[in-house]
């Protein structure tokens, strides 16, 4: 916009008043909205009508006869100012600028804890086919990327098969405002590499992580190992561990893309003790999906039982669950985890002295859309037993097939 205040500079226009509402969306909300002012809902028409406004500039500086051949350019096929260049200002935008956001699952930023060759990396590949991995040393790291704009989607687990719920992340996602957007599952199969040229005898010593040992343990022990365990952060990272420091009296459980990564042989595929090792993965965002009810989705919750009425909590839960048994809605998970903040509830009876009880929160998943009514009214009763609740996101189900063979 022209502003009529500023310091006119030789050869530039006269004032003019020219009222210019410029709004554009690159999202598909764009094209189905009507708002006063809009001068397109695609970024083509934008640009078209950037450069007609642009050439209504040039013709009120040709009525004003304020006009040179010399400080006029062409751009786009229009006439436009050549203007002074004036130094240690910021430099103006252009159209480049406002390139559109990126689609789900090309060419999005999506953090994962670990280090290259991670399952959780596997897990972002198969979220989004088309991302940039972005590897993290922590869990907590992951959270905060995504919360900064340094990643637009973390993927992290939080359940395996046999080792169970990663309470750590649970405990993050009540902490961390992100929501649950989508969750995908990841066959896990474990290798055990060596360097090049190790043979297993000579092998007195394996790394990996501890669920990834602890789903070893059987395997390794047929194999003939008799060899120290020692857990370190993460799958990938021990087999780096292992590269990097030439340890050749040591091995690494992690997968075979690992080994490639880091120059490893496999002594050994396929060494978990059950081949139906599953790990559930979920992605976060800053803001929720839409949820739909055209295909299957699974909506997580978090709550607290309201102890003001029943002392130890089992009655609150009764109600909570008998909500969705009523609406005949499947849950697929409950997890308890301790109150942080409120640990421990104090009750004074005058009969009994005073008594102790643990205060939890509990995560529920739920087979059922936000969008669906039944979901609603289900949340709506356990609004009315529970002293906090939050829904964590609802999304789609993960309904790819996975087989739990040798190849991970």
């Amino acid at each position: 916009m022209l502003h009529p205040c500023s310091p006119t500079p030789t050869n530039r226009v006269a004032p003019t008043h020219l009222n210019i509402q410029c709004a554009y969306r690159s999202d598909s909300a764009a094209a189905n909205s009507n708002f006063s002012g809009g001068i397109g809902s695609t970024r083509s028409d934008w640009q078209s009508k950037c450069a007609i406004l642009a050439s209504k500039v040039v013709s009120q500086q040709q009525k004003n006869g304020d006009h040179k051949s010399d400080d006029i350019t062409a751009m786009n096929g229009h006439k436009t100012l050549d203007l002074v260049p004036i130094e240690n200002l910021p430099k103006a935008l252009t159209i480049a600028d406002f390139s559109p956001a990126p689609m789900h699952g090309s060419t999005l930023r999506v953090a994962y804890q670990g280090v290259p060759g991670a399952y959780s990396e596997a897990a972002a590949g198969k979220a989004y086919p088309s991302c940039e991995a972005i590897p993290c040393d922590q869990f907590e790291v992951a959270f905060q990327s995504v919360e900064l704009w340094i990643a637009d989607r973390a993927v992290l687990p939080v359940e395996n098969s046999l080792g169970g719920s990663i309470h750590r992340n649970y405990d993050l996602l009540l902490r961390h405002r992100l929501h649950i957007v989508g969750e995908v599952q990841l066959a896990v199969n474990h290798c055990l590499l060596a360097l090049p040229g190790v043979r297993k005898e000579c092998v007195n010593r394996v790394l990996s992580h501890p669920q990834a040992l602890s789903q070893c343990e059987n395997t390794l022990t047929k194999l003939g190992l008799n060899a120290t365990r020692e857990a370190v952060d993460d799958t990938a990272g021990a087999a780096e561990y292992v590269a990097a420091n030439n340890l050749r009296d040591t091995a690494a459980i992690a997968s075979s893309r690992a080994a490639d990564l880091y120059g490893l042989q496999i002594l050994a595929e396929g060494i978990q003790d059950d081949s139906c090792n599953v790990t559930r993965f979920v992605m976060l965002a800053r803001d929720p999906i839409v949820p739909r009810t055209d295909r299957p989705f699974k909506t997580s919750i978090v709550f607290a039982a309201d102890g003001v009425e029943d002392r130890a909590g089992t009655a609150v839960l009764f109600k909570v669950l008998s909500a969705f048994a009523f609406r005949n809605i499947s849950l697929t998970k409950i997890e308890s985890r301790p109150h942080r903040n409120q640990p421990i509830r104090l009750v004074d009876d005058g009969d009994v002295g005073t008594a102790k009880h643990f205060e939890y929160l509990f995560y529920i998943d739920f087979e059922a859309s936000m969008a669906e009514e039944r979901a609603q009214n289900a949340l709506s009763e356990v609004q009315e037993f529970t002293s906090f609740l939050r829904v964590l996101g609802s999304y789609p189900m993960d309904m790819t097939p996975w087989s739990p063979s040798r190849e991970n």
